[in-house]
């Protein structure tokens, strides 16, 4: 009896942690980050099944446990190419154990356009992940690019921003602080 009651007060906590946290990111958006939705309850995330660079295959399951900045993007995307070098330096900033910044191509992009593109915008802290038959955009609704959509350490959305924007401008890191329950840092310069 005591180990359901723990577990029934756990579950309410962490149901009102998620819409503690919902509140307080809400809050946070300004500027870039107006154009992010905060969902009232979690949604669920893609099983499917994308690759790395060295052809190893992943899940979003693979990424639980860790606050996660996922970013549906291609190389032929002009607006990508704007706002990759912010998620970039989001990575390189708050990037460990409990957070990740991942970039999902999707499409046809080829190895060697996803390592070019990279280069030219100066993005070193990204790891290469491939949705090449775009099964996990299509089961997460990707419907235009770049879509970024944040997900809880439990493996589920709570929030998504349709375009681009700067996700290493003050409110993005703000939100990101929040989410890790950290204070928030200055800018650090890019590049």
């Amino acid at each position: 009896m005591k180990v359901l009651r723990s577990a029934v007060l756990y579950v309410a906590l962490a149901l009102g942690a998620n819409a503690a946290a919902a509140a307080d990111i809400a809050a946070l958006r300004e500027g870039d980050m107006r154009k992010l939705i905060v969902h009232a309850e979690p949604r669920p995330v893609s099983e499917q099944v994308f690759t790395d660079d060295r052809d190893w295959e992943y899940s979003l399951k693979k990424f639980r446990g860790k606050h996660v900045v996922l970013n549906f993007w291609a190389t032929w995307c002009a607006p990508c190419r704007e706002e990759m070098p912010t998620l970039n330096a989001l990575q390189a900033e708050f990037g460990g154990d409990d957070f990740q910044v991942l970039a999902l191509a999707i499409g046809r992009n080829s190895l060697e356009g996803i390592r070019k593109f990279f280069k030219d915008v100066g993005v070193d802290q990204l790891g290469i992940y491939l949705d090449p038959g775009q099964a996990v955009a299509r089961e997460m609704a990707v419907i235009g690019l770049p879509i970024t959509v944040i997900i809880d350490p439990e493996g589920r959305e709570i929030a998504r921003l349709t375009g681009d924007a700067d996700w290493h401008g003050e409110s993005a890191r703000a939100i990101v602080s929040a989410l890790l329950g950290r204070e928030v840092a200055e800018v650090k310069p890019q590049g």
